[in-house]
């Protein structure tokens, strides 16, 4: 299995991403429950956030964090030195544990970026014992996520966003309404409840929207740094224009909806 998130620099990750995942971890958490006593996986953990919170939010035994991405990984390691965590490269869709391991799998804002997110819930599954509880939370990117949508639309009317590139942002798997909660039941979860979370994405101006992207970071990044020098000039120009929205640059804020769902093994 591959990501299809491109993971570049741990940096601008934190930049592009990180502020707004430590948004909606406490209230992930709050959905999906954590006990004292437990042990926990952390599914595509990323540079920590939602092991940060999992940490605070009560004295587990233990947290298993894992992500494909080792530039990710060296950060958290770095940044959280609690002996009950270790962080470990892992495929979501093949996890390196035993059957019925930890009392809860979590998921953060990975599913969608898993090309076979069916097969990576069954594994989440598998590591968890019986009246377990397995989480997940994906945005809701279905048709696109207000904020990047800036971008891919300006990409689109530019003519530099081929229609491949952008069925890929716009339809992710895990993103349709209930998708996620059929993909519980199908795997044999119990008690299966769905829910939705928003936050709001906070920009302070154009150069805090666009720093991340000219880092070259996730598929906005990646895309950007793909194209020649003059049509990513270009692409940033229209960008501009529809942040600014023909106002002072400055401020801007987008809401931003997750899906939320948890089952019992």
């Amino acid at each position: 299995m591959s990501s299809t998130y491109n993971a570049r620099s741990a940096a601008a990750y934190e930049h592009f991403m990180r502020r707004w995942s430590r948004q909606l971890s406490p209230r992930f958490v709050e959905f999906a429950g954590i006990s004292d006593g437990e042990c926990i996986l952390d599914v595509g953990c990323g540079t920590g956030s939602l092991t940060r919170v999992l940490l605070d939010s009560a004295d587990v035994k233990s947290i298993a964090a894992v992500d494909l991405a080792d530039i990710y990984l060296e950060s958290a390691r770095q940044a959280i030195r609690d002996p009950r965590v270790g962080f470990k490269t892992g495929d979501a869709t093949s996890l390196p544990f035993a059957d019925k391991s930890f009392d809860r799998a979590f998921a953060m804002l990975v599913l969608h970026f898993v090309p076979d997110a069916k097969k990576a819930v069954s594994e989440m599954r598998r590591v968890v014992r019986s009246g377990g509880v397995v989480a997940a939370t994906v945005w809701d990117c279905l048709g696109g996520m207000p904020a990047q949508r800036l971008f891919w639309d300006a990409a689109a009317t530019l003519g530099i966003a081929s229609d491949n590139v952008l069925r890929d942002f716009y339809f992710r798997p895990m993103t349709r309404p209930n998708e996620m909660r059929a993909a519980w039941s199908e795997a044999g979860l119990k008690s299966v409840e769905q829910s939705s979370i928003t936050i709001r994405f906070e920009y302070e101006n154009f150069s805090d929207y666009w720093f991340p992207i000219a880092a070259g970071e996730a598929a906005l990044g990646k895309f950007a740094l793909s194209l020649a020098p003059e049509q990513r000039a270009a692409l940033e120009a229209a960008v501009r224009n529809v942040y600014l929205g023909g106002e002072p640059d400055g401020p801007r804020s987008f809401a931003t909806t997750a899906w939320a769902c948890k089952g019992i093994v």
